[in-house]
């Protein structure tokens, strides 16, 4: 199953200090965690706490992407409006080990694409196929560059949350990562471009 899901930005931001992310959207699957452990906490202690340890994937992600970049020696270009399929092709890639307690509970796997400024990251647990995860972060990265224009300046996700929640509603029920046909994929992807024009 998938944990969580999050858009975040892996460049510096003027706003940000050194090594900082900022987490654009979020979505979490599954039960919370802070609901079976033995202390007491109210609502907003534990959106709290989810929020950090969304943040520290989050720079975790950040500093692989990071290395991965530096790594390759590749300098990123600004990307354009219309050529997001390209940038998707040019993105980093990769997956990072979540320790069990580092920030969750059990291990987990934290798959992440780093397309320019942004990244996109599914976090499943550790017995996840992670191939058929990988091409669903994809899928996903895909519709929210293509439809939402991300790449564009002033993108305005946090604007338009609600057709990232309705993009994980059909590619991601409930956190569930689905094995596609062609033809269910087909449909899948008729089904979002009728929502998206909306």
């Amino acid at each position: 199953m998938v944990r969580c899901f999050l858009i975040h930005t892996v460049c510096p931001v003027s706003a940000l200090g050194a090594g900082e992310s900022r987490v654009l959207y979020s979505r979490v699957f599954g039960p919370d965690e802070a609901i079976f452990s033995d202390q007491e906490m109210s609502p907003e202690e534990r959106r709290i706490l989810q929020k950090e340890k969304l943040a520290v994937v989050a720079r975790q992600v950040r500093s692989a992407v990071t290395l991965s970049r530096e790594a390759s020696g590749r300098l990123m270009a600004e990307a354009l409006l219309g050529e997001e399929a390209l940038a998707l092709q040019e993105a980093d890639s990769g997956v990072a080990r979540l320790r069990a307690g580092e920030p969750f509970s059990e291990e987990m796997s934290a798959l992440w694409l780093g397309v320019h400024s942004l990244g996109f990251t599914l976090v499943c647990e550790a017995h996840e196929n992670l191939l058929l995860a990988e091409g669903t972060l994809r899928n996903l990265s895909r519709h929210c560059l293509e439809q939402l224009h991300l790449l564009g300046q002033g993108s305005e996700v946090l604007l338009r949350s609600h057709r990232v929640d309705a993009l994980l509603n059909r590619l991601l029920p409930h956190g569930q990562l689905l094995f596609l046909n062609h033809r269910f994929a087909q449909s899948l992807e008729k089904e979002v471009a009728a929502y998206m024009a909306k």
